[in-house]
């Protein structure tokens, strides 16, 4: 576990969280495929949001259970919303977000958010 700083392009949209990179997702859901979205999840009282609560908008679409929260000035998902499998409240974080991670480094697991 590794303590992360992380934002949207425009710098607005700032968080830090503690996650673990050892298995991050990579999922084919019509809306991670297109904007290349690589997730690692937290817990809530893992992640702290440090600024641009303001800055942030909400979409979702399919089962609505998923909340895709992004930058209204740059348009980048730093985080997604959602529950676990036990109705736990989870950040899904967007790797590509994080200060100081190589992404050649990563472990991808594949998920198959069509299907689902």
């Amino acid at each position: 576990m590794k303590t992360y700083l992380g934002a949207c392009h425009c710098g607005d949209v700032k968080y830090e969280v503690q996650a673990d990179l050892s298995m991050v997702v990579e999922c084919n859901c019509s809306m991670c495929s297109k904007k290349g979205t690589l997730l690692a999840f937290a817990p809530l009282n893992q992640f702290k949001l440090l600024s641009g609560e303001s800055s942030l908008s909400n979409y979702q679409f399919n089962k609505k259970v998923i909340h895709h929260t992004f930058c209204k000035n740059c348009g980048v998902t730093p985080f997604l919303s959602a529950k676990d499998s036990n109705g736990n409240h989870v950040k899904a974080i967007n790797v590509r977000c994080l200060d100081g991670v190589d992404l050649k480094s990563l472990n991808l697991t594949q998920v198959d958010g069509r299907s689902i």
